[in-house]
């Protein structure tokens, strides 16, 4: 049996239209409440009866129109506000002049605040402002003077509009906030429930085929290479699609994998990135990454100096240690510091080497590695055995400056060592 899904969608803006719909009837009825019981003090009752009527049918055809933000067009505010600054501005043709100095209400009496929020709940809070303002004017013309309570009204009126405009505004902000997390969680369970069908399937089968290739030998183990390339790519597609957009070549000169990393220049500044990120394109068929699963933020100059350092040391890894040599590298996210391990299965560094290395000028443990790490305000520290491979243990204070910048004037340094 198919499951079938109901969306339903909420709206903080509903319930305001259809209470402004049972505004604009209760104070129609309120206006026409009004005249009947004063219509004997008019000078030309006629003249309100007939406004009274137009705005009784405008009022009822106009419902459906009210009922939400897509139906009440800019036409129909234009059109609404109209009929409420005629009637206001009929009131002395209607009205007797003492009763129009002496205060009295106009013919749509309240009935006009319901045109102004209509404005407030489809614009916010400018629109709100704007036909306020034009209320405003034609209550003035109306009275003929700006007098105290017209004075008191227009400025209820127009302080009133404008905030629920705002209101409305936040709330609109804070609906698609909430639409936008909900998007963010159906993409991430969807994402989990991918990476399980993937994980029992194609990864499984891309690392058996990493293995026999590897016992084969021959062009099988050429074939294992790639698909180990694959399953790791796709490894970090499921996991949260974390790898940037990279190009992957064999350069003949070094034997070895190159990866081309894009980076957007543009996305680059000031906030912290995610080391996993710069470390996830030197995951391969003989490197393995082990990282925390949520992110490791760092600031951006300070991340890119320790992936070089990786880079350096997985260099090192590829010239010393041989083309069959494993190499691991290990993420862990500390209270104060973040630590990332480089380690092999090589043969080692005999004792002296790095020492002889560095006096024959061949600096690149020196300054690839340990130089990067101190510029950081951080330490380098190798480790290595001769027959059990060799270690390297990076570590980078979390609130380090952003020292990275200043190396940017040095020159590459080189990787011999």
């Amino acid at each position: 049996m198919a499951r079938r899904e109901r969306v339903m969608r909420m709206s903080v803006e509903q319930p305001l239209w259809r209470a402004l719909a049972g505004y604009r009837v209760l104070t129609l009825v309120y206006a026409v409440g009004i005249f009947a019981t004063t219509h004997d003090e008019f000078a030309r009752p006629w003249v309100a009866v007939a406004y009274f009527a137009v705005l009784t049918v405008w009022t009822l055809a106009t419902l459906p129109r009210v009922a939400g933000a897509d139906s009440c067009t800019r036409g129909f505010l234009a059109a609404d506000l109209t009929v409420a600054l005629t009637g206001i501005l009929l009131t002395p043709v209607a009205d007797a002049h003492e009763r129009v100095q002496a205060g009295g209400p106009t013919l749509p009496s309240i009935w006009t605040a319901g045109a102004v929020l209509a404005f407030a709940i489809k614009g916010g809070w400018r629109w709100a402002a704007l036909a306020s303002t034009l209320v405003a004017v034609a209550n003035l013309i109306e009275r003929g003077s700006p007098a105290r309570d017209t004075v008191h009204n227009v400025i209820l009126v127009w302080v009133a509009s404008i905030a629920i405009g705002y209101v409305v505004e936040v709330a609109r902000a804070s609906e698609r906030t909430l639409a936008r997390a909900l998007e963010i969680e159906a993409a991430t369970r969807e994402r989990e429930r991918l990476a399980r069908d993937i994980h029992d399937g194609v990864l499984q089968v891309l690392a058996m085929v990493q293995r026999r290739g590897a016992v084969i030998g021959g062009e099988a183990a050429e074939l294992g290479r790639m698909a180990g390339e694959q399953e790791v790519a796709l490894r970090n597609l499921v996991s949260g699609g974390m790898v940037p957009v990279s190009r992957v070549s064999y350069d003949a000169s070094q034997g070895a994998v190159v990866r081309a990393v894009e980076e957007d220049d543009d996305a680059a500044g000031d906030d912290p990135v995610d080391l996993r990120a710069l470390l996830a394109p030197y995951a391969g068929a003989g490197v393995s990454l082990a990282e925390p699963g949520a992110p490791v933020p760092l600031a951006p100059g300070a991340a890119r100096e320790v992936a070089a350092a990786v880079g350096a040391a997985l260099d090192n890894v590829r010239k010393h240690a041989g083309e069959h040599a494993r190499a691991w590298i290990l993420v862990e996210d500390e209270p104060g510091e973040i630590v990332v391990t480089v380690r092999d299965d090589g043969p080692g560094i005999p004792e002296g080497r790095l020492a002889q290395a560095e006096g024959e000028g061949r600096l690149g443990v020196a300054q690839s590695i340990r130089g990067r790490l101190r510029d950081l305000g951080g330490s380098a520290e190798l480790i290595s055995v001769p027959g059990q491979g060799t270690e390297v243990e990076l570590k980078v204070p979390k609130d380090t400056a952003d020292a990275a910048r200043a190396t940017h004037a040095r020159g590459k340094a080189t990787s011999d060592d």
